[in-house]
């Protein structure tokens, strides 16, 4: 297993997940994510079903997963744009560490993300 090297180590990147209403909402966050560099790369994944509870009553919606590759010192202003950005109430953003990557892409992605 390849480990990261030191520009970006498993303590430094996160992948963040953030579900949209639609695709011209997660093409907008997406787009917008990479031109501000608070993210290196914004995967849209195919949409999927969620079902949670909201205000007291079961849902179910389709919805377009963003999966946003950045540093952990770039997360709270990527944070505070996307809860500014994003239509949701409150919108699901949260991140996952990288434990371990490609050290040439981990380092790529250090040089991308400018908080």
């Amino acid at each position: 297993m390849n480990t990261p090297d030191k520009t970006a180590t498993s303590h430094s990147a996160v992948v963040v997940i953030c579900n949209c209403p639609d695709e011209a909402v997660a093409e907008r966050l997406a787009t917008g994510l990479i031109e501000a560099r608070l993210a290196a790369c914004v995967n849209r994944l195919a949409p999927v079903r969620s079902t949670y509870r909201w205000e007291g009553r079961i849902e179910t919606t389709e919805e377009v997963p963003l999966l946003a590759k950045t540093t952990l010192a770039a997360y709270p202003a990527l944070q505070a744009w996307l809860t500014e950005q994003h239509p949701y109430e409150v919108p699901e953003i949260i991140a996952l560490p990288l434990v371990a990557g490609l050290p040439a892409y981990m380092a790529w992605l250090a040089a991308e993300v400018h908080p």
